[in-house]
């Protein structure tokens, strides 16, 4: 006799989700899922401008060529940390370090 699954298939953001809460290494999954959001979310201008780009804990730390640049994104820091926990969807980044 077959098995027969009554229950209805989820959706796969919901499955994903379901992994991640799960997953050993989340937090480094989803610090690597900043970074490859990061130009993206800040712009080509600014991300041509920042190298080095790490996490230190729960610290995002960017080193900027220029210290006119590195004004200007310390200036917008918590923008750019909410932008960039909301791309992720989760709190990822508690504080951002910009370095000339």
């Amino acid at each position: 006799m077959g098995y027969y699954r009554f229950d209805k298939p989820k959706p796969i953001k919901s499955a994903l989700d379901d992994f991640l809460d799960h997953f050993p290494q989340k937090k480094k999954l989803r610090q690597g899922m900043v970074l490859s959001a990061f130009e993206d979310t800040v712009g080509q201008r600014i991300a041509e401008q920042c190298s080095n780009i790490h996490f230190e804990q729960d610290k995002l730390v960017v080193s900027v060529k220029h210290p006119t640049w590195r004004n200007e994104i310390h200036a917008n820091r918590f923008s750019i940390v909410k932008r960039l926990n909301e791309a992720v969807k989760h709190d990822v980044i508690k504080e951002m370090i910009v370095r000339a």
